[in-house]
């Protein structure tokens, strides 16, 4: 999985996006302001269609409608707006299209600006972008690649809203848990990730395991012109990989795992072959 998956193009010439504070909007009518933001707020690199080439299969995502705009339109967001979210669904859609095997986590959990209107608009958009390649609410064990071969579903969608109720392709969201550390020191992170594998549901959830650090306001700025990237992950990556490498997949392990730009190691390779030891266990069995 990919962490803030959208934010590969955000735009510095748009308003300050309605998830940051007052003090933050106010600073930002300075155009280097937006500058400076924006090399804070990407975390990738790839786009949904690269991203999905690369392996990518869930995706972390944070959608506004914007203030003062006609219409409902929704758009991704994470301090500053990216595309439209209709969009990105078109693009994920035709890669689908091309690949009738591929299954994709779609995680909608933070919402800004949003009133059931706008829930509505947006989640008439998810069904006209996939249709009968949603996978409706059904017991987590029951969802293996067998039963949505067999059924011609693709997509799972997590709405982290009471609406989900309405609408039975929508999973409600504490079917996709995903604690946060929220700490910009490695071995703190490290430590967190091993705690809440250890506190996972056994069954009944997906779980994603965020190998992500979070910058604080002084890190910001102290690092302004250095953005993310360069600050804390490209130091940080390979501690973060090599703990990858150790895990085993499976009950009590590791099952969903996302990071910030997935493509500066071979990130996803090494989640993806994890698998490998899920089929040797298999083996050994029979």
């Amino acid at each position: 999985g990919s962490h803030d998956s959208f934010s590969y193009w955000v735009d510095e010439k748009s308003p300050v996006g309605p998830d940051q504070a007052t003090a933050i909007k106010r600073l930002a009518r300075i155009s280097l302001v937006r500058k400076i933001m924006k090399k804070w707020s990407v975390t990738q690199n790839l786009t949904f269609k690269e991203q999905l080439e690369g392996g990518i299969r869930y995706f972390d995502l944070r959608v506004s409608s914007k203030p003062g705009e006609i219409g409902q339109e929704i758009y991704f967001i994470h301090g500053l707006f990216g595309i439209k979210v209709w969009d990105g669904l078109k693009e994920m859609n035709s890669f689908l299209e091309q690949h009738p095997k591929e299954v994709i986590f779609l995680d909608f959990n933070h919402f800004y600006a949003m009133d059931d209107s706008h829930h509505h608009f947006l989640i008439n958009r998810i069904r006209s972008a996939f249709e009968s390649k949603l996978c409706c609410v059904e017991c987590v064990e029951y969802v293996t690649l067998l039963y949505m071969w067999e059924k011609k579903h693709q997509v799972l969608i997590f709405y982290h809203h009471p609406l989900y109720q309405e609408y039975p392709f929508l999973w409600p969201g504490n079917k996709m848990p995903a604690p946060w550390a929220n700490t910009t020191n490695v071995h703190k992170l490290l430590q967190f990730l091993e705690t809440t594998l250890g506190e996972r549901s056994r069954y009944g959830t997906f779980h994603v395991s965020q190998a992500i650090l979070t910058p604080r306001v002084k890190t910001i700025a102290r690092h302004l012109i250095r953005g993310l990237k360069n600050t804390l992950v490209h130091r940080n990556l390979p501690m973060i990989l090599n703990w990858v490498k150790a895990q085993k997949p499976g009950i009590m392990g590791v099952n969903i795992i996302t990071s910030d730009f997935v493509e500066l190691v071979d990130f996803a390779a090494t989640v993806i072959a994890l698998n490998d030891l899920l089929l040797e266990e298999d083996e050994s069995a029979t």
